[in-house]
């Protein structure tokens, strides 16, 4: 079977706004397309998500649709754009709803997301970068996903300008080989885990 993947655009932008994290996560699917990587996806603000810390929140909360793409996707990438130095309160809302995933476990009896990889992807014009992907690197591997080497990218403009990354003719070299190089090693890692999973 042919690997999947999700990733979970975390801008604030709904519909179809102009987003450099909608731009990177597509990055991400492409790059993972070269590795036979079948991928969607999600921009989450434009669903009702709600807060809380269950898989379903009930009265018209909408995340039970991607817990279902996430639990059947190897990989998992998250991109969020960089406000005050911070992930987007989407992102946040994510991690959140994963939190829920701690109490859920397999026939084996590790936790639900074991075995799958994932992803993390930055973009604003200010910094923050590195600290919004340790954040994310800690919450995610909490929740049982898995992190490749090199598993993150980002673009920080320059401090105090209001260019994006979505504003730019064309992707700097560093941060789409990094991205490239991290798709690789996500793909390399899960099918790794599809044929050896962790132990019981």
């Amino acid at each position: 079977m042919p690997l999947t993947a999700l990733a979970l655009n975390c801008t604030l932008k709904p519909g179809d706004a102009p987003s450099s994290s909608a731009l990177m996560a597509q990055q991400y699917l492409d790059a993972l397309a070269e590795h036979d990587v079948v991928g969607t996806a999600v921009r989450v603000v434009d669903l009702d998500v709600k807060p809380g810390v269950e898989t379903d929140m009930g009265d018209g909360d909408e995340w039970p649709a991607i817990r279902r793409q996430l639990l059947d996707a190897d990989v998992i990438v998250v991109v969020t754009p960089t406000w005050v130095g911070q992930m987007s309160s989407v992102a946040n809302r994510v991690l959140e709803r994963l939190d829920a995933e701690l109490s859920e476990t397999r026939d084996d009896g590790n936790p639900i997301l074991y075995g799958k990889v994932a992803l993390v992807g930055v973009v604003g014009n200010e910094d923050g970068a590195h600290k919004i992907t340790a954040d994310l690197y800690q919450a995610l591997d909490d929740c049982g996903l898995t992190i490749p080497a090199q598993g993150g990218t980002y673009w920080n403009g320059e401090a105090m300008h209001t260019v994006d990354y979505n504003d730019l003719d064309e992707t700097p070299e560093a941060t789409l080989s990094t991205l490239r190089t991290a798709a690789a090693n996500a793909v390399h890692l899960a099918r790794l885990l599809s044929r050896e999973p962790y132990p019981a």
